[in-house]
């Protein structure tokens, strides 16, 4: 009976496993991201244990969308048209899981006798985590947000806008664990001033590559919708620059916000030629893809520069930091307008 119901479901499961296998083949492909170019670097420069620790950081953000369930990548309307029945329903929700190869790696991890019980169950509870974010709501879809902000007229409205892009994007959440493991060890007393400035640099290297792709995410309706606001270009850029300052300074605050402030005036003023000549469309919940190492070279040595800067030496030195982005920012309000987006 159960193979009548299999070999009933198994275009079903075909398709699902191919459907499976495109998304994640997509999130394990490797962009132009300044995390991996940083990554090759250190292990060029013999430093294997910062490249290792970049690689975690990526990987246990990768963890979380590897780890989804793939009855999500079909339709609720679709799925209900099916001509299945309520047990072939059943069986199929019962088997789909294990078309995920991290179900069978985690269910791997968690049996093997090497492995402790608390780290197997820790291992196990990030994916089902992962498995069932769609379910308990935890997407981030559907609902705006209603920061108070400070800013007249339309800004403020486009400010959350383009926060809300960030947070769909997996940089946002590679420095959100740089970020928030500093404010935890911070917060203990475990985390040594000299640790202050390379973990300033590592968070911003995890985020900086979205100054490369400000209109990534906007699309064509975005773009022309631009096109309609009735405001000049550079106010256009001033509110995606707002919300990347916002979100590199909350993740330094714990270690040198600072010098975070001044990386991040530097990351948006390297990338603004590739942010506005350059655009390329770029996908939600993915690693931002940049637009060639020349250009994230260039961005990295600004961050770097500009963060010492102000950490070592004054704080005074924001303020060649706040020139080059002011130029940077008048340059690409003018070429937007130029271009007409």
């Amino acid at each position: 009976m159960a193979g009548a119901f299999v070999s009933r479901l198994e275009p079903v499961l075909r398709a699902l496993w191919k459907a499976l296998r495109r998304e994640q083949e997509s999130l394990l492909k490797f962009p132009a991201n300044n995390l991996y170019y940083a990554a090759i670097a250190f292990l060029v420069m013999l430093d294997p244990a910062v490249m290792m620790f970049v690689a975690i950081v990526a990987g246990v953000v990768l963890f979380f969308p590897l780890s989804t369930d793939p009855l999500r990548r079909i339709p609720a309307s679709r799925f209900q048209l099916w001509p299945l029945e309520p047990r072939e329903r059943r069986l199929l929700r019962m088997l789909s899981p294990w078309l995920n190869p991290m179900t069978w790696i985690v269910a791997g991890f968690a049996l093997w006798r090497g492995v402790s019980l608390g780290l197997g169950a820790l291992v196990a509870a990030l994916f089902l985590v992962g498995f069932l974010s769609p379910k308990l709501g935890l997407s981030g879809r559907g609902r705006s947000w209603a920061l108070p902000l400070p800013f007249p007229g339309p800004l403020a409205e486009l400010i959350r806008k383009d926060l809300r892009s960030l947070v769909r994007t997996l940089d946002f959440y590679c420095a959100l664990i740089v970020g928030g493991a500093a404010a935890a060890y911070r917060i203990a007393g475990l985390l040594p001033a000299d640790a202050y400035l390379p973990g300033t640099l590592l968070a911003m290297l995890c985020i900086s590559t979205c100054a490369q792709t400000l209109f990534g995410l906007d699309g064509r309706a975005g773009l022309t919708r631009y096109r309609l606001l009735p405001i000049p270009g550079w106010q256009i850029l001033l509110a995606k620059d707002v919300a990347f300052i916002l979100v590199s300074v909350a993740f330094t605050l714990a270690l040198s916000p600072l010098a975070g402030f001044a990386a991040a005036l530097a990351a948006l003023a390297a990338a603004r030629y590739p942010a506005i000549r350059e655009r390329r469309a770029q996908l939600r919940w993915r690693l931002q893809s940049g637009t060639s190492f020349g250009g994230a070279l260039t961005q990295i040595l600004a961050m770097v520069g500009a963060a010492s800067a102000v950490h070592l030496y004054s704080p005074l030195l924001l303020a060649p930091c706040l020139l080059a982005w002011g130029i940077s920012l008048w340059w690409g309000g003018r070429e937007l307008e130029r271009a007409a987006l």
